[in-house]
């Protein structure tokens, strides 16, 4: 399949887990691909590694000119950079408060605002948002995190609304809980992280966590140009948390 040929998509926090499967699938179906990242690792041939920080303006902005400059456009954005936080609301701080929010929710707006007028020469345009489970469903010890996510489904909505008379689609995914590094260095700070892991999986209508290829092959949907009625819509990925409940067997 190469329905993305020739556009040219920009991946936040695509240097590992859901970000580098989804900057991957792009560009083997045939996208130009930015990676924004403030991590350094090897990407795989042919996508491009920008050094981005999604809590600075400056930085994004020079990271737009570069997309700009090198690629000559932009037709899909991919907001997934993101932060965890563990904890009840009497266990996090403001500033814990203020750090996750400003990388997972204003930082997703810095991000958009600043792509918005190269999207705007986009005949493709896409904005494909990573939200969360967690906006939903109330999960436990996940008060700062789940607020966080609570708010990007919100504000895919309302930037859905703002921009689809632009021809701007804005979509979010709503993955379970994914295998990933962020989800490892998440499970340190439980006291015994084998046991949360083990309980993270059970917690999936499918035994298991949700793989990173599987929520990149929801976002490839989502910002595809043969996707074209699709806006405002949250997309879960989440091995039926959601919507099933099965018996005990």
């Amino acid at each position: 399949m190469a329905e993305f040929t020739e556009l040219v998509a920009a991946v936040t926090g695509g240097a590992s887990g859901i970000g580098l499967a989804t900057a991957t699938l792009l560009a083997e179906r045939g996208a130009r691909v930015a990676v924004l990242d403030i991590a350094s690792n090897e990407l795989p041939d042919g996508i491009m590694g920008i050094v981005c920080d999604v809590t600075s303006r400056e930085s994004i902005a020079a990271a737009f000119r570069t997309i700009k400059d090198q690629l000559g456009g932009l037709d899909i954005l991919v907001n997934n950079a993101g932060i965890s936080a563990v904890g009840t609301v009497e266990d996090n701080d403001d500033d814990e408060w203020a750090r996750v929010l400003n990388v997972n929710v204003i930082g997703m707006a810095r991000v958009t605002a600043a792509a918005l007028p190269l999207l705007r020469l986009s005949e493709a345009a896409a904005v494909v948002n990573v939200c969360s489970i967690a906006a939903l469903n109330g999960l436990p010890h996940r008060a700062v995190y789940g607020a966080s996510k609570g708010a990007v489904l919100a504000l895919t909505f309302a930037m859905a609304t703002d921009h689809v008379r632009e021809g701007i689609r804005v979509n979010c995914v709503s993955p379970g809980t994914v295998d990933t590094p962020f989800v490892s260095r998440m499970l340190q700070k439980f006291e015994d992280p084998a046991a949360e892991r083990a309980a993270l999986d059970a917690r999936q209508a499918t035994g298991r966590m949700v793989t990173p290829n599987e929520v990149a092959g929801a976002i490839a949907y989502l910002a595809s140009p043969l996707s074209g009625s699709t806006t405002g819509t949250s997309l879960e990925v989440d091995g039926g948390v959601h919507n099933l409940r099965i018996r005990a067997q």
